[in-house]
C-alpha cells in the first residue's frame, strides 16, 4: 500500500498539539464551484483540521491562515510512526556500510538510522555523503557525524531541490533512501530515470491513530495529506457520513482516495496556479467568506 506520505518533521511521533486560533464566526451552508469544481460556499469557516503534526514553529504558513481569516486550526495526524527493530531492517537485506550517499528527510530517520547502524556495529565511512531534505536537519547531523560541508547537502524543504542537489553532486554514488514503510516514492522514480544505483531501507512502519467522529464534527473542514490518512478514517469510522463537514485534500493519490471512499473534496492541491494547500486553503476561504 502506498502512498504520498512524505516523512518529514512532521510526521515525527508527537500528540496532537495546541491549535492556531484566530476570532471564530458562526457557520452556515451552501452549494458554490471551487477550483472549477462543484463545492461549498456561504459557509463562514470556523475551525479546520489538518490530518498531519503542527509544524514546530509558528513561522509556518497556517499560523498567517489563521490570522487572516480568524479562524481555528487544529492538528491532528491520523497515523503515528513506531521504529523498526534491528532484526526487523536486517529482514530487508540492506547493507547500509555498501552506500555511499544517505538520503534524510527528517530528523527522526537521522536518529533511527544512526541507531540501526550502532546496534549492528556496523563502521561507516567517512567520506559518506549525506542529502538532507533542510538545513535543519543537516545540521542535526552533527549529532552523530563530523560535519564537513564537502559531504552534506541539503534543500529548502522542497522534494525539487533536494533531487537538484543529488544530482548537481552525483559522481557515481550508491544511494540510500531512508523512509517509512508509506512513503512517496518520487525520489526512487528520479532515480530509476537518471538509472542511479539506489536502494530503500524501510526504519518506521505507520500505525493508525485513535480517532473519533464527535472530535472530528467540532470542525466544518477535515484536510488529508495521504491515502493513508482516507484508509484510517474509514477505518476507525466504519460507515462514517461526510454531511456538511467540508473535506480537502493534497495530491492526486490522496484526492483519489478520498473520492473512492465517497467523499466529495472541496478543497485540492497542488495546482499549478495553488501549488500548497495553504494556498488553495486561502484561496477556498476568500471565496467563501
Amino acid at each position: 500500500m502506498r502512498q504520498d506520505l512524505a516523512l518529514t518533521d512532521k510526521n515525527r511521533m508527537k500528540e496532537p498539539s495546541e491549535p492556531i486560533t484566530g476570532k471564530k464566526r458562526n457557520a452556515t451552508t451552501g452549494k458554490k464551484a471551487v477550483n472549477g469544481r462543484q463545492g461549498h460556499s456561504r459557509i463562514q469557516v470556523t475551525s479546520i483540521l489538518l490530518t498531519q503534526v503542527r509544524p514546530e514553529t509558528d513561522r509556518n504558513p497556517y499560523t498567517e491562515l489563521a490570522r487572516k481569516h480568524n479562524i481555528h486550526i487544529e492538528f491532528k495526524p491520523f497515523i503515528h510512526l513506531e521504529p523498526l527493530t534491528c532484526r526487523d531492517v536486517r529482514r530487508q537485506r540492506i547493507y547500509p556500510e555498501q552506500h555511499t550517499a544517505v538520503i534524510f528527510t527528517s530528523r527522526s530517520l537521522v536518529d533511527q538510522y544512526f541507531k540501526i547502524c550502532d546496534d549492528m556495529r556496523l563502521k561507516l565511512s567517512a567520506e559518506c555523503r549525506y542529502y538532507c531534505m533542510t538545513e535543519a536537519i543537516a545540521l542535526y547531523l552533527q549529532k552523530y557525524i563530523l560535519y564537513r560541508k564537502r559531504k552534506v547537502f541539503y534543500g529548502d524543504g522542497k522534494l525539487e531541490t533536494l533531487l537538484h542537489q543529488i544530482d548537481k553532486h552525483h559522481d557515481n554514488d550508491r544511494y540510500l533512501i531512508t523512509c517509512a514503510d508509506h512513503h512517496r516514492p518520487d525520489i526512487a522514480r528520479h532515480f530509476r530515470s537518471k538509472q542511479y544505483e539506489f536502494s530503500e531501507v524501510v526504519l518506521f512502519r505507520t500505525v493508525p491513530a485513535e480517532i473519533k467522529e464527535q472530535e472530528l464534527r467540532r470542525h466544518q473542514m477535515l484536510v488529508f495529506f495521504a491515502p493513508i490518512g482516507v484508509e484510517v478514517l474509514q477505518q476507525k469510522v466504519p460507515g462514517f457520513k461526510q454531511r456538511n463537514l467540508l473535506i480537502g485534500a493534497y495530491g492526486a493519490p490522496t484526492v483519489q482516495a478520498a473520492q473512492n471512499a465517497g467523499l466529495e473534496v472541496a478543497v485540492m492541491a497542488p495546482t499549478p496556479e495553488l501549488p500548497s494547500m495553504a494556498m488553495a486553503l486561502d484561496h477556498f476561504l476568500t471565496q467563501v467568506h
